[in-house]
């Protein structure tokens, strides 16, 4: 009975075109990746120009996080061995909170900071743990998956209002009764690449004696001068600020952390079911993030964030160009100024068609569907790192052209 209700539900999905599938890379993440599909024959491999890594900085392939990972390892060997409070807790995880709540003290007073495996972990700690009974949630909608079901999981009701619909939040806000208020947002939108308006946040925030929370994922190392993100972008500065991080994306390696008030990060530490009740990360890779963290907001860091903006205007005006003589496909790039730059195409099928005919040219570009994106707005992610040429930018276009040309010729009697 279930073999056969999950087969019906496999062929209803794969009806929508919403079939997801694997593909095995065969060498590190970079703009050229050899892969595998799931259906290919093992030694099947082909080197793809890659648009789809979250890689922003490039620092995934950085010779001296290679170096770092090892000096690690090398003193550290393993696995931590048990979660945070129990042994798990090293030098290195300590010096790696200590150097990130010294990066948000300027915009969270009494900072402190906690780290964790891995964003979505951080990301259920906080709503889990904040959004008792007591509170109650005013959520973005097009926030993350992670926070998504963080509030799913929480005692706490949640409203949700129209992406970045200021006048909703706040007529919300105003009408509700909770003790506790939780504005939670994506600091930048992944799967459209907008900032959220966020020194309106805080200001709602402020006059409604709520708590801004945000889930800086995709603005962590790529704005700000130094790479601090949303906040220092913002120049933002407020004891209500609660910030989640993600260290698997621009700093190049993996987990997550959250800086806040001391007392709201000892609570967390107290009450957070994702903090207490696992093991912590590998000691090596604690080790090896705070050489991420100094490339990031050193000299090279604001190159290759400069090298991003490049890049991003070379693919905005050429993307642009071509929608300009093909109106008629009814494409629109969204108002993004981050490395995440969605090509909107609309219909499922016809986004999934677009990107078999790119990865047939040698890229790899993603399509997102429904459920991750709304209906009727399936789109192309695509997504640049600071290690990308002006020649990859060039050659995504080109083949963009190509599969409009050739778009052209099949509709010509």
């Amino acid at each position: 009975m279930l073999l056969d209700h999950l087969n019906h539900q496999l062929a209803a999905i794969a009806a929508r075109h919403q079939t997801r599938s694997l593909r095995m890379a065969h060498s590190p993440t970079g703009p050229r990746q050899r892969v595998r599909d799931a259906q290919a024959s093992p030694g099947d491999e082909r080197e793809l120009l890659m648009f789809c890594s979250n890689d922003y900085l490039g620092l995934a392939g950085h010779p001296a996080l290679a170096q770092a990972l090892a000096e690690g390892a090398a003193h550290w060997a393993g696995g931590s061995g048990a979660s945070h409070l129990i042994s798990g807790h090293t030098a290195a995880h300590e010096g790696l909170e200590a150097t990130l709540a010294g990066w948000y003290a300027p915009h969270i007073p009494q900072a402190r900071c906690l780290t964790f495996s891995t964003g979505y972990m951080a990301n259920l700690a906080v709503t889990t743990a904040l959004g008792d009974a007591e509170a109650e949630f005013f959520s973005d909608a097009l926030n993350h998956a992670s926070l998504i079901d963080g509030m799913r999981l929480a005692k706490a009701p949640v409203q949700r209002y129209p992406h970045a619909d200021l006048a909703t939040l706040a007529a919300q806000l105003a009408a509700s009764t909770a003790r506790i208020k939780l504005i939670v947002t994506d600091g930048v939108f992944s799967m459209d690449g907008d900032i959220a308006p966020l020194p309106a946040l805080l200001r709602l925030a402020e006059a409604h004696d709520a708590w801004l929370v945000v889930d800086d994922a995709h603005g962590f190392g790529v704005l700000g001068e130094r790479g601090r993100g949303v906040l220092e972008h913002f120049g933002l500065c407020s004891e209500r600020l609660i910030l989640v991080g993600t260290l698997g994306k621009a700093a190049g390696l993996a987990g997550a952390f959250v800086v806040a008030h001391a007392t709201i990060a000892q609570y967390l530490l107290q009450a957070a079911r994702t903090y207490i009740f696992t093991t912590a990360s590998l000691p090596a890779v604690a080790h090896a993030l705070c050489t991420s963290l100094a490339l990031i907001e050193g000299a090279e860091g604001q190159a290759r964030r400069q090298q991003l903006q490049a890049l991003q205007a070379r693919l905005r005006a050429g993307v642009q160009a071509l929608m300009a003589r093909r109106p008629d496909l009814g494409w629109r790039l969204a108002d993004s100024d981050t490395p995440v730059q969605p090509l909107i195409v609309g219909d499922n099928a016809a986004v999934m068609a677009l990107a078999a005919r790119l990865d047939a040219a040698g890229l790899r570009v993603p399509g997102i569907r429904p459920p991750t994106v709304p209906e009727g707005e399936a789109r192309l992610r695509i997504t640049l790192c600071a290690s990308h040429t002006e020649a990859d930018v060039d050659a995504l276009l080109h083949a963009l052209q190509n599969t409009l040309t050739s778009d052209l010729e099949t509709a010509t009697p």
